[in-house]
This record gives C-alpha cells, sequence and structure tokens, in this order.
C-alpha cells in the first residue's frame, strides 16, 4: 500500500512543470503580451491585479546582448528595454483590454524615459507577438492620440516581440519581496500622482489590494488551535496529504474552495475536474490574484508551488498537464481548503459568487 501511494505522489509531482514558472507552459489556449513601461517592478504590480492574467514574470527585451544582466541593462548600452511578459486567458481578459490597462499605467508622450528613470531601457513600448496584436496594437494607440487625453505626441514604440530574457531573481515580484522599498520608490518617481491626474481611479494600479483587502493571516499560535495537525503541517509547513484519502478529491458539490487560513476564494467547483491523482485538481483559479506561485526544488525536481497570497498557505502544485480548456492543473491539498457549497455562499459572505451557479 504504501508503494501504491509513494507512486501516485511521483506521477501527481513527477512533471518538471515550469523550470522558468508559467512561461514554459504551452497552450494554444493562452496567449503572450509583452509591453514595455518604465520601472518592471511597477508593470508588474499593475498587471499582476487583473483577472484573467494567469502569470508575469519581468526581464529585458528588444536589445542585442544574449543573457544581459540588470547592469548592463541599467547602463542602456545593450538596446533592451526592462519589459513584462504576461501570460493570459484571452477568454477572461482580452488583448485589447490589456492594452487599454497599459495605457493607463504608463505616460505615452516620453521618449526614452519614465517618470525619474531616464535612458533607452525606460522606454514604452509594445511588442506584439502576432499581426492580430499589432492590428490591435495600432488602433489603440490611434485611438489614445483622438481621446484629447494628451497634448503631446504619443511616442510608445510597436515593434515586432523578440527574444524575452528573465529578470534576476530579485526583481520578480519586487513589491510583495520588498513592499516598503517599492511603495517609497513608486510615490517618489511621480508616476502614481501622474496616473491619478490623468485617469483618476480608472487606473487600478493604486490599489492592489483590490477586493481581497479583508483577507488575512492570524498568528501562527492562533492557528495552532483552529487547525487539525494534518491540516497545520500541509498549510503551514508543506506537507503533502495522502491521495485518495482526503476530504474533497472526490468532492461532486457545486461550490467554492477558499483558504483553511484566509478564508480568500480560491477554486471554483466549475474548474474542478477528476485528474485521477487522487487529489482536488482544477483547470484555473477563481480568484487569480489570490493565488501566487513560486520554483519548488525539493525532492531534487523542478516543480511550480502553488500559494496563497494572503494566507501564505502551501497549497499543492502546478503542472501543464490539465484538460485543453487551460492545460493546466493545479493539484492541491484538501487539507488547505474549505468548501462552501453554493447553497451557503451568502451566509458564508461569499454571496457574490451565487451567480457562478446560477442557471
Amino acid at each position: 500500500m504504501k508503494l501504491i501511494l509513494a507512486i501516485s505522489l511521483i506521477l501527481c509531482t513527477i512533471n518538471i512543470a515550469e523550470a522558468e514558472n508559467t512561461k514554459n507552459i504551452v497552450n494554444k489556449k493562452l496567449e503572450t503580451a509583452t509591453f514595455a513601461g518604465g520601472c518592471f517592478w511597477c508593470m508588474q504590480y499593475a498587471f499582476d491585479n487583473i483577472k484573467g492574467v494567469i502569470s508575469t514574470t519581468v526581464g529585458y527585451t528588444g536589445g542585442t546582448k544574449k543573457n544581459p544582466t540588470y547592469e548592463e541593462v541599467s547602463s542602456g548600452a545593450t538596446g533592451h528595454a526592462e519589459a513584462i511578459e504576461i501570460i493570459f486567458d484571452p477568454s477572461q481578459v482580452s488583448y485589447e483590454k490589456l492594452l487599454e490597462f497599459f495605457w493607463k499605467n504608463i505616460n505615452p508622450t516620453q521618449l526614452n524615459k519614465q517618470f525619474a528613470d531616464e535612458g533607452t531601457q525606460y522606454r514604452t513600448a509594445i511588442f506584439y507577438h502576432t499581426e492580430e496584436q499589432k492590428k490591435q496594437a495600432i488602433a489603440s494607440k490611434d485611438n489614445l492620440a483622438k481621446s484629447g487625453k494628451f497634448d503631446k505626441l504619443i511616442v510608445t514604440e510597436i515593434v515586432p516581440a523578440s527574444l524575452f530574457y528573465n529578470a534576476e531573481e530579485y526583481h520578480q515580484k519586487y513589491y510583495q519581496k520588498n513592499s516598503l522599498s517599492y511603495k517609497t520608490y513608486h510615490f517618489g518617481s511621480g508616476r502614481e500622482q501622474y496616473l491619478k491626474k490623468i485617469w483618476g481611479g480608472e487606473s487600478k494600479i493604486m490599489n492592489p489590494e483590490n477586493k481581497s483587502k479583508k483577507y488575512s493571516k492570524p498568528s501562527d499560535e492562533e492557528l495552532k488551535k483552529r487547525l487539525t495537525p494534518l491540516q497545520y503541517e500541509v498549510s503551514r509547513q508543506c506537507s503533502t496529504e495522502k491521495p485518495f484519502n482526503n476530504a474533497y478529491w472526490n468532492n461532486k458539490r457545486e461550490g467554492i474552495y477558499v483558504d483553511i487560513v484566509s478564508g480568500e476564494p480560491l477554486f471554483s467547483s466549475k474548474d474542478k475536474f477528476d485528474s485521477g491523482t487522487g487529489w482536488p485538481s482544477f483547470t484555473k483559479p477563481l480568484e487569480q490574484e489570490n493565488i501566487l506561485t513560486k520554483e519548488d526544488r525539493s525532492y531534487s525536481i523542478i516543480r511550480t508551488e502553488v500559494r496563497s497570497k494572503h494566507g501564505d498557505s502551501h497549497l499543492g502544485h502546478l503542472f501543464n498537464d490539465g484538460p485543453t480548456t487551460t492545460g493546466l492543473r493545479y493539484c492541491i491539498n484538501s487539507a488547505s481548503l474549505r468548501f462552501i457549497p453554493k447553497e451557503d455562499l451568502e451566509k458564508e459572505g461569499y454571496g457574490e459568487y451565487k451567480k457562478l451557479f446560477e442557471k
């Protein structure tokens, strides 16, 4: 029996999901967008809050040197721009909407500069991946120019996408890793004040917490009292529960799954499927902004760990062998989840999700 369980665990984890995070997900249903908008910390901060954005990676593109470092790009000698690569689900958010959001988070009239940062590495640009993206980008730029929002020429480039090099790890999700430093920079650069002046509340960059603001992680002492030993071991210590012997692997009821620690909404029964692994599996998150991923090198293999944003709970792992709807498989531990059936959504405080189950 132990051998069977071990084999099941290996089958769930042996797939090397993302050697470089979700950038390597290959599925025709997902698309890629690449934008340069000055400081890539700020662009990632903004785009991470959009429903339908599966992942974001900051890096360098549009230059001549192979595998450039941050120091080399910052010198302006390589020709690269600081940029963000976005993997998105077009069934949830269109490329046109991403373009609108891009314009609302930059100053498109500044040449080789963005706010306090100067140099070609801080130029604004749209790097299109298809002819359709090119067409939409040109139309979007033309519409912006005609809108009367700006009294200067729109200088943002629209150019073909080229090799994208991931920035160093410490730059990824910098606004999370060094939030105080980021907030100081963001305000001091003048970006925040400018966007408020031009767009008012239309730029979501001013409210990164959005609707998940009410969720937080209780103290460790409280969690030890509230959680079962297994729930604590899985969510706080990155353990894995037994397959086919957990609360939700075969749960077929309609409802949503929330973080056992914080209560933040994570997955919906609408996106749950039988993966044959013995753990709850989902094709996509219910709220993408509540999901974080990170590289996991435990057990001498590379996997992508899935964690909750506000509860910082270990949830499971992400693989790219899911159904054709997204190509993704979120393999999640039941012990990290609490299931709320559709009939209890209102009284549990999740009434906004009732519409998901209305026929």
